[in-house]
């Protein structure tokens, strides 16, 4: 179990403080203590305490470093490679499609493609997801199509959240994916009360939340793991620190070792893991589920990877970081090309089979956008929708001077655009 990383670390730091603190056998009895009395004043520092390991199971020249591989087919790696491949050629159209006024807004997720489509694989269906906002990986691996995307990317009438939501806030409530939100960390606490419904009712699933290492920050985060470990929630943190919370960099945004250790002082496990490995993502998360679900208690994993692209289409990251630094991790350690060498090195995939791969995905990602930059909009009457369950006489009566309006002025507003 990569687990036992974790279990090392605590008896280590059990050592440190234990050898350097004379300890009686007169066990403090205040409320909530768990520790016996010493005489002796000594404070921790956290510059003495071994840093958590970072889990790894691939190298980044495609080789097996660790006996805790997940077992996986050749099929299997080589569907999720198409997977990541498939969302790596996506976000580059679409984050041109953007620069080229075709859509108003995006966010890729170029470099943390196994840190997503790693740990959805290795859910299961009946696992509600709540994601952030970079996680389109999730979606694409559960059945979400290209389409829905591209429809969502384009607010267009087959949108299934109606045109009410920027791009890239996809919902994908038949499977099992909450709505993407862009206030940080609401998601956090509403999968904590989602996986304490879940335990009270019984049912055998884990509920995960998606967060970047800046949400972190934010006091949602800390309320929920604290109300997951009490009520011993089956909740699976999923933290993906990408190195910036926008342009701030991991060093101005904690002074601690990370985010795996936090997890510590709220009494619930954590691993740290190598984002960019796939191995390591699948197999950390596939044994944090079975943890959670067995023994009914929340798990965090914080999955180191980088983020390559710029943290959105309203962000410039050559203003705080180096063109080398994201060569580096773009070139030298991709997740999609550490997978790739490793496929190429069983022969389950070659340059050929990649460039007929590429050709498709063009294909289909193109035919998905075009479809969706043709459509019609969304009708305007559908603002009166969903407000109550039961129309109101106000709302009816608003819509009723919204529909005598657009027969007095409807030329004035291109209404061939509209699905009216």
């Amino acid at each position: 179990m990569s687990f036992r990383l974790v279990h090392k670390l605590k008896r280590s730091c059990t050592r440190l403080v234990s050898s350097s603190l004379s300890r009686t056998s007169e066990k403090a009895r205040h409320p909530g203590s768990k520790t016996n009395f010493t005489h002796e004043i000594q404070f921790l520092n956290p510059l003495e305490l071994p840093a958590i390991p970072t889990f790894r199971v691939l190298d980044s020249h495609g080789n097996i470093k660790s006996d805790d591989a997940p077992k996986l087919s050749d099929d299997e790696l080589v569907e999720i490679y198409k997977k990541m491949s498939l969302l790596s050629k996506m976000d580059k159209i679409l984050l041109q499609s953007q620069r080229q006024g075709r859509i108003s807004f995006y966010m890729t997720c170029s470099g943390e493609e196994a840190a997503v489509i790693g740990s959805a694989a290795a859910l299961q269906d009946v696992d509600t997801v709540f994601t952030q906002y970079r996680e389109v990986g999730v979606f694409l691996w559960r059945g979400f199509t290209l389409q829905d995307i591209m429809h969502q990317c384009f607010s267009t009438h087959k949108d299934n959240t109606k045109g009410r939501q920027m791009p890239i806030h996809y919902s994908a409530k038949k499977l099992n994916i909450q709505c993407v939100s862009s206030t940080l960390a609401t998601q956090v606490p509403n999968a904590v009360g989602y996986a304490y419904s879940n335990k009270i009712k019984g049912i055998k699933a884990v509920t995960v939340s998606y967060f970047g290492e800046g949400a972190a920050s934010e006091g949602d985060v800390h309320a929920a793991m604290n109300m997951a470990a009490v009520l011993r929630c089956p909740t699976l943190f999923i933290c993906r620190n990408n190195g910036y919370a926008i342009s701030t960099k991991t060093e101005d945004q904690y002074a601690g070792d990370g985010i795996a250790v936090r997890a510590i002082g709220y009494g619930m496990r954590s691993l740290r893991v190598d984002g960019n490995d796939l191995f390591a993502v699948h197999r950390a998360v596939s044994d944090a589920r079975k943890v959670a679900i067995e023994e009914s208690c929340p798990v965090l994993i914080e999955l180191m990877t980088y983020r390559v692209g710029h943290h959105s289409t309203s962000d410039d990251s050559s203003a705080y970081r180096s063109i080398d630094e994201v060569n580096y991790w773009n070139k030298e350690d991709s997740p999609v090309g550490r997978l790739g060498l490793y496929l190429i090195k069983h022969k389950l995939w070659d340059n050929d089979t990649e460039q007929s791969y590429a050709k498709e995905c063009r294909k289909e990602i193109m035919g998905a956008f075009n479809l969706a930059e043709s459509s019609l909009k969304p009708s305007p009457y559908l603002v009166f929708d969903d407000v109550y369950d039961t129309p109101s006489s106000t709302l009816a009566q608003q819509r009723e001077t919204l529909h005598q309006h657009l027969q007095a002025y409807g030329e004035h507003y291109n209404l061939g655009d509209y699905d009216v």
